[in-house]
């Protein structure tokens, strides 16, 4: 297998994860002459696209903006075929990357990281995986990702079901037939509401177990138009800068009006024009709805109007009116023909607010009022979010101390790249930097091209260790808390608080400054020659690295 045969165990970097994070830092740092590593747990590469190959996954990111920018010829020569790319022109587009800049020989496939341990005296990262082998490196980095560290299901009773359950973040390669089925899905969050219209249009009948509802709008996807496309290829460059200095890393035109100062017509007219362009775009009608409950009012007033115009049973309308949240500040969801879904034959949905799932039993689910039969059960209940993948290996910094440890009442970062007690470790979009609230792929790149600035400006300055003092950690944690705590981000129980993990702390840990704002802030720490960190010069020997 390609990237398999390399014998060699000293890196200068072991990068952790061979998605769109992974790969880039090792073009990057291959470029710069490091010598790296990529070790990644499956047997492909790809990250959360390689994993999430369920029904209807799709990016809900345009494709033209959803993609990697270092490379001019990559951007041309490279053709999508819709305006939101499905989860297997993603992998594809990937795989041709490796192919393209010849990453592979740098990968190492099946290879499960369980522990990364900070060696001080050596100054070194000890990398231990499943199978017992061990890496050295300078630095470590982690590009493991954001939403990669499924939530396992604990249902009572589910080893006596008798028919086939499935993990949406872990789905059959081979793919699925529900044919002739009855199918159960568990959750409706931006997975559920993908998978549950795809899996309807071939089950026997579906039945959808709902507790929280969601807001979502219409991709309206569609082909990519040539025209357009041509258009885009055209003007690359500037759509690339200009998007990196918006709020959420995507063409985002915001009206900076206050949705109060509009009537009410005014306010419908927008709404509308918003809702049929589809996507994410519509949380920016408003520059308020994101910080003034009265104006997110309207805004999920008229999403709510929506899903009763749409789904013909009032009652199911009703249930799947989201409530009690504000709009936007869950994960918002963009879909094709989700609310039109109820509207078949073959489609029930229950609602396990009220009557709360009991247990799995061999034939199917039962509720607190009811028993469904079931041959098959789909379980789209997500991720532990941005601090999961991390947990899942057993990082230990100075004098030993677990990462659980010291993020035991939530994470803290410093700008989200660097851990305090943590020397020479970098994460790759962690918690208390845009990364969810972002185009990843925009965040990826910025993030990955300032790890590597700064692993060259450590061999230029012959400094062997670099770690984020306490004092400017605690300052961006109480930073990125003030900025979330102006919105109404709080006022919802979501995975950006870690509110879907029963006994997670309870933080909100993406930044919400801004992907513009927050690059200028990485530059200045950068150009003040990485103000905020400690710099070690002691007996430096990277002169030994190479390059």
């Amino acid at each position: 297998m390609p990237g398999q045969e390399n014998k060699r165990t000293d890196y200068d970097a072991i990068v952790v994860g061979a998605g769109f994070a992974g790969l880039y830092a090792l073009y990057r740092l291959r470029q710069l002459g490091f010598r790296t590593r990529v070790l990644e747990s499956g047997d492909g590469i790809g990250g959360t696209w390689f994993w999430n190959c369920y029904p209807g996954a799709r990016c809900d990111i345009e494709s033209i903006e959803y993609s990697y920018s270092f490379s001019e010829e990559l951007e041309q020569e490279w053709t999508w075929t819709e305006r939101y790319p499905a989860q297997a022109e993603i992998l594809r587009y990937l795989n041709h990357v490796a192919d393209r800049f010849d990453l592979r020989t740098d990968i190492q496939l099946n290879t499960r990281v369980k522990s990364a341990v900070f060696d001080e005296s050596a100054k070194r990262w000890t990398i231990e995986t499943a199978d017992g082998a061990n890496f050295s490196a300078r630095f470590c980095i982690m590009a493991t990702g954001c939403l990669s560290s499924k939530k396992v299901p604990d249902f009572k009773r589910l080893e006596t079901f008798e028919g086939d359950w499935y993990h949406t973040a872990s789905w059959p390669k081979q793919g699925v037939d529900f044919t002739g089925k009855r199918v159960g899905v568990v959750g409706t969050g931006s997975t559920g509401i993908q998978a549950i219209p795809a899996i309807a249009r071939q089950a026997h009948h579906l039945t959808v177990f709902q507790r929280t509802p969601n807001f979502s709008v219409p991709a309206n996807n569609a082909p990519l138009d040539p025209g357009f496309e041509k258009e885009v290829k055209q003007n690359y460059r500037e759509l690339r800068r200009k998007v990196r200095l918006t709020p959420f890393g995507i063409r985002f035109e915001t009206n900076e009006q206050s949705a109060l100062d509009a009537t009410p017509e005014q306010r419908r007219r927008e709404y509308e024009s918003r809702w049929l362009n589809g996507g994410f775009t519509f949380v920016g009608t408003y520059g308020d709805l994101l910080y003034n409950q009265q104006a997110n009012d309207t805004a999920a007033d008229f999403v709510r109007s929506k899903i009763r115009a749409t789904v013909h049973d009032p009652a199911v309308a009703d249930l799947l009116c989201p409530k009690d949240y504000p709009i936007g500040t869950k994960r918002m969801c963009v879909d094709i023909e989700y609310y039109e879904t109820f509207n078949r034959d073959n489609v029930t949905l229950v609602d396990v607010r009220t009557a709360p799932i009991k247990e799995v039993t061999a034939k199917g689910i039962r509720t607190a009022d009811a028993e469904y039969e079931l041959d098959a059960i789909v379980f789209a209940i997500g991720f532990d979010a941005m601090t999961g993948a991390l947990f899942d290996i057993d990082i230990r910094g100075k004098s030993g101390l677990p990462l659980r440890q010291a993020w035991a009442d939530g994470p803290r970062t410093y700008l989200g790249l660097a851990i305090a007690g943590f020397p020479n470790l970098f994460i790759v979009t962690g918690p208390g930097s845009p990364s969810v609230l972002s185009n990843m792929v925009v965040s990826i790149e910025q993030h990955v091209d300032w790890i590597a600035d700064c692993l060259k400006y450590l061999r230029e300055h012959e400094i062997n260790r670099i770690e984020a003092t306490r004092e400017a950690q605690d300052a961006w944690v109480e930073h990125v808390a003030e900025v979330a705590s102006a919105t109404l981000y709080p006022n919802a129980n979501s995975w950006y608080l870690g509110a879907n993990v029963p006994g997670k702390p309870r933080v909100f840990m993406p930044y919400f400054g801004g992907v513009g704002h927050y690059r200028q802030k990485c530059d200045e720490v950068a150009a003040k020659q990485y103000e905020g960190f400690a710099l070690d010069r002691s007996k430096a020997r990277l002169n030994e690295m190479s390059g």
